[in-house]
């Protein structure tokens, strides 16, 4: 099945848009957090997102080999504890500091897949980062909260390492669609046992809906168009604004302020992740130099 078109959008507007929309989707989050909780919200968002989903790409599930069950089952597992981990990081601290920490992860992961030992330059701009924002003190950043983000920023690497093998074997839209149902599964548990379910209203749902298409159908669109045309270096480089975004978004959106310190932390996470696709540009077409064709 196609991938459903919403607007003629240039893929760089596409991709930046794309990440307003998860930031905002992530404000709006936080902002029910009083009422229903981390848990809950979190519930709510991957179970709505997976019946849009669900009802944009329709996948066949009766029609997956076996092959293919084993590799999106815990493709949606790790989608599903990234979610949760991360609404219930940024309970505790700010959400442009859990999503710095969380970009951590994928920038460890293109940083060990690499041959040249230069890279792990990359590294110390990130460990800089994290040392800027590390509670040397009692005044510093929640220590659970920031533990939180980076465990979620493992489940990231993760997400990243079995959606490759997935692409391999099954269609994209099939298997987000698919995977989300099983992320859903992961989370119900946690959201229906959670005090904050108690809270639950209809008059939530509009915010609700609103998260779960923020945070996952018009980002998922926008993304899948602009990758059509673009490198994926320019996808990754413009991916690495993420954490400035988050930040500029809940300062909007939720009056969270960071201090100097913090603002230069966001910008050596984004230093280093962008200079991983970088050199992982100039690797890849190095290595196309010595395949004979």
């Amino acid at each position: 099945m196609r991938t459903p078109k919403i607007l003629s959008i240039p893929p760089v507007a596409a991709v930046l848009l794309a990440i307003v929309s998860v930031q905002g989707g992530a404000a709006i989050a936080k902002s029910i957090f009083p009422v229903l909780g981390a848990v809950t919200t979190a519930t709510f968002r991957i179970g709505l997102s997976a019946l849009f989903l669900l009802f944009m790409f329709r996948p066949q599930l009766d029609k997956l080999s076996s092959a293919q069950w084993k590799a999106v089952i815990p493709f949606g597992l790790s989608l599903g504890a990234m979610n949760l981990i991360f609404y219930l990081s940024i309970e505790r601290i700010p959400v442009g500091l859990a999503v710095t920490l969380e970009f951590i992860g994928p920038l460890l992961l293109a940083v060990f897949s690499s041959r040249r030992a230069s890279d792990f330059v990359w590294i110390l701009f990130a460990a800089a980062g994290i040392a800027l924002i590390a509670p040397w003190n009692e005044h510093r950043i929640d220590i659970p909260g920031a533990l939180l983000a980076l465990l979620a920023g493992g489940f990231w690497a993760a997400y990243i390492l079995l959606g490759g093998k997935v692409s391999k074997i099954m269609d994209g839209n099939q298997a987000v669609g698919v995977g989300m149902i099983f992320a859903s599964l992961l989370v119900m548990p946690f959201g229906f046992t959670s005090p904050g379910l108690q809270n639950f209203t209809p008059g939530l749902i509009f915010a609700l809906c609103a998260i779960a298409i923020l945070s996952s159908a018009i980002p998922f669109l926008l993304e899948m168009n602009a990758l059509k045309v673009l490198p994926a270096q320019t996808f990754s480089i413009l991916m690495s604004m993420e954490p400035a975004i988050a930040a500029l978004s809940a300062m909007i959106f939720l009056g969270e302020h960071l201090k100097i310190n913090e603002w230069l932390a966001i910008a050596l996470v984004i230093s280093a992740s962008a200079g991983a696709a970088l050199t992982k540009r100039r690797n890849d077409k190095k290595a196309e130099t010595q395949i004979p064709h």
